[in-house]
């Protein structure tokens, strides 16, 4: 199977991507935007392979900080991540995609498909929210207290792996809890002018409630609905998540799939 990598830049940044899989004609790529703390390799490991089966082509990035992505002096955001992603698809000359973004990289692919209409044909908002209020008052104390001991294991370890030096592990963590910290959430009128046909993607014991999936399929424009019985990324196979048990994955992915080719 085809498989290539590099690097685009934008300003300063220059972000790490992978292409794998032939194209299709007529139809775009997916792009795969991991979650905070993440990378490729933790987040879609399992996807990737599984998309491949079905004869998708995939781009998937990490963002600043994160994987084969280094970090810069300015603010890990939404917008700032977009533009990034925008990037690679100029230095691959791609035109339009399809995205999935998990989580803070949920927030990346919805700020894509803002800034960027004519690039993002499909977007699958996954275990993200839009609004501060889509989750307690309990996750913004945590976020301004957390401490890099709560990152999961996984993650930690996939880090130090590609970097074993002091200070790497710990600057991704702070662009993290920055990144959330920060979050300013979008107004509904922001949301409503996405062109992309949309969906919503979360599990009924995900980070915020199912409430708030519902409320963003209302707001987005033509956007599609589904709650999945799982957690915060079992069921796209993200390893901290499903540890490593893809049965969940392999029952979302036709439904995926499905939505994808509508």
């Amino acid at each position: 199977m085809t498989f290539t990598h590099g690097y685009a830049a934008n300003g300063d940044l220059r972000m790490y991507f992978e292409v794998h899989g032939h194209p299709r004609a007529g139809e775009p790529p997916l792009l795969l935007i991991p979650g905070g703390g993440s990378s490729i390799e933790t987040n879609f490991a399992g996807l990737i392979p599984a998309l491949l089966a079905e004869s998708l082509q995939v781009i998937a990035v990490d963002e600043e900080g994160h994987g084969r992505t280094a970090a810069t002096d300015r603010p890990l955001t939404a917008e700032n991540s977009a533009d990034d992603v925008k990037a690679v698809m100029e230095e691959l000359n791609v035109d339009t995609v399809d995205v999935l973004g998990f989580s803070a990289g949920g927030h990346t692919a919805l700020a894509l498909a803002m800034r960027y209409p004519a690039s993002v044909r499909c977007l699958i908002a996954a275990s993200t929210f839009v609004s501060r209020d889509a989750v307690g008052d309990e996750f913004w104390d945590g976020m301004a207290t957390a401490t890099l001991s709560e990152m999961p294991e996984a993650y930690k370890d996939a880090d130090r792996r590609l970097h074993p030096e002091p200070g790497h592990l710990e600057r991704m963590f702070e662009l993290d809890r920055q990144r959330m910290l920060t979050f300013p959430g979008w107004p509904d009128d922001d949301l409503r002018r996405i062109t992309a046909r949309t969906l919503v993607l979360s599990a009924d014991r995900d980070v915020m409630g199912p409430e708030h999936a519902v409320r963003m399929s209302h707001v987005i424009p033509g956007a599609r609905l589904m709650i999945v019985p799982g957690n915060h990324g079992d069921y796209l196979g993200e390893l901290a998540a499903s540890g490593g048990d893809l049965r969940a994955m392999r029952t979302t992915i036709p439904y995926l799939l499905r939505f994808l080719e509508e």
